[in-house]
Formats: C-alpha cells, structure tokens, sequence
C-alpha cells in the first residue's frame, strides 16, 4: 500500500546550506564527514537542525577527496581509507552525541558508496568499522549488494536504500553521472520511480527492464538541483496517494 509515511533520506552538509529547507521533508539524513565536503562547524549546524526536526542522524563516509566531491575512486591503500573511514565516523559520532543524539546510521558516500556494492575488500573495509563501533547502527546499502550481504553476515543492520532522482541500470547500478539521463529531474518522473518501487518492488532501468528491487528508505541528493522543490512535492503528492 502507498503511503505517505514513507522514509525519505538525504545526504547533507556538504556546504549548500539548504538544510534548513530540507528538514521539514526528510526522515533520516547523512551528514557529509568534512572529507568530501563541509566542515565541523557545517557538521554542528546540521545536527542542530536534525534534532529539531527530529530527524534521524547518520554519517556519510566517502574517499577523502574534496577536489573531486568523493565521485572518485581514489588511488589509497585499503589501510589508509580504513582510516579515514574510522576517524569520519567518529567525527560525525561525537558530534552527534555532544547535542545529546545518537547515530542511526552509516551510508557511504558516491564513489565509495558504488565500488562497496561490488567489491568485497572496499566492503569490509567499511564493514569492520561499523563493528568497532559500540553501539549498533544500520547500514543504509542498495539491495542485493555485495556489501548488504557482507553486514547481514555479520550482524550489522541494515536498510535498504533506493534513489528516487537517480536512473538505474539493469544491474541496479546507477548510471554515470557523466550520462544525460543519470539524473531525474521532473518532479512527477521522480514520483512515479518512487512509487513503482514501493508498490511493485521495481524499478524501470534506462535499458527498459522491469527489475526488482527493495528498499526500506529513499533518498533524494541534497545537492540535487531542485531538491527542496522535489522533496515538497513529495510530500505532497504522498499525502493525496495515501
């Protein structure tokens, strides 16, 4: 059934400063680790905002690469992202409870986010971050990823994640953003991917397969170029389908 309580997630504090505006529409967003994008002091702002619009918290690991906003692989031993990953984590994770919250959850971020749905060792590389940690958090992962099987193995948590502005491949993988039609843009086009995909569990691929797919949230990029525009009309096209 269609309903209008549909989890919506959105990446966040990577500098825009739209967040203000994207709150009152979201349910969980990923806030960006200051290696991609953002700062610690953006990171503090949105948590701020986060709690008060009660909206859940979770970190936006990705390559330590600003030049390229993390859509890169970057050339670095598994060691040296491991570490990366464990201290961008930690940042958001302190931050985090300092105003008294505590994460939800971990979504890597563009390239990282791609190569861990396929590549085992980039998989446990985030994997085994998620289990130092003390408490546990969910993994917001595509479906039938390498890197979802890998933390259901484990004993990890985990969401699965949908894009609702992004054109799908017939592997599910996302089409590259240096194609025209990698990004949906129409607001009704948006809609009607986010409706298929909870009401039939699939998705139209660009190659025109019908091919299942499941999730538990979905997102909208915060840097996508209308998105407080999308989000409202989201919202409000959820609350007439309901």
């Amino acid at each position: 059934m269609f309903t209008k309580s549909i989890d919506i997630n959105c990446d966040v504090a990577e500098g825009l400063g739209n967040e203000k505006f994207l709150m009152p529409y979201i349910n969980s967003c990923n806030i960006s680790c200051a290696a991609h994008a953002g700062s610690p002091e953006i990171i503090d702002e949105v948590i701020s905002l986060a709690k008060a619009y009660n909206v859940k918290i979770g970190a936006h690991p990705s390559f330590p690469d600003r030049e390229n906003f993390g859509r890169k692989i970057m050339d670095i031993s598994f060691s040296e992202l491991q570490e990366s990953i464990r201290n961008q984590i930690q940042l958001v994770k302190s931050k985090t409870e300092e105003q008294g919250e505590r994460l939800h959850h971990v979504k890597p971020h563009g390239a990282l986010y791609n190569i861990a749905a396929k590549g085992e060792e980039y998989a446990k590389v985030i994997i085994d971050e998620l289990l130092a940690l003390k408490e546990s958090v969910y993994l917001y992962a595509p479906y039938n990823s390498v890197i979802a099987e890998l933390a259901i193995s484990s004993g990890i948590k985990v969401k699965y994640e949908a894009f609702i502005d992004r054109s799908y491949n017939d592997d599910l993988s996302l089409v590259s953003r240096a194609q025209p039609n990698a990004i949906i843009t129409n607001n009704d086009l948006a809609f009607q991917q986010l409706k298929q995909m909870v009401n039939s569990e699939k998705v139209t691929s660009v190659q025109g397969s019908s091919v299942q797919i499941k999730a538990d949230t979905f997102c909208v990029h915060g840097d996508h170029k209308n998105a407080v525009e999308l989000l409202q009309y989201l919202r409000e096209k959820l609350a007439k389908d309901a």
